[in-house]
């Protein structure tokens, strides 16, 4: 898997997350929406989610706050943070 490059948009942010959860928890890759609940909709656990942010931690080379993943619901939601850090990254 690739590393998320600071230049990517929304649209290829979705697709490598996608990509990741199909590998990381063999999801199947067309039960997957923005809107898809992480936890009601593909059944990733609190565990789950923490393996989630470290993966998303090293592939970002950004440290995700723990307290916005909590609020983080949807694969919508884990596009809107991985966005919002990059494009922090490419400001600074």
């Amino acid at each position: 898997m690739t590393t998320l490059a600071p230049t990517m948009n929304k649209d290829e942010i979705y697709i490598w997350i996608v990509d990741m959860l199909h590998d990381m928890f063999e999801l199947d890759k067309a039960k997957i929406s923005p809107q898809s609940n992480l936890y009601t909709d593909l059944d990733i656990d609190s565990i789950d989610a923490v393996d989630i942010v470290v993966k998303l931690n090293q592939m970002t080379g950004k440290r995700i706050q723990p307290d916005v993943f909590r609020a983080v619901r949807t694969v919508q939601d884990v596009v809107n943070v991985i966005a919002t850090l990059l494009q922090a990254d490419e400001k600074a």
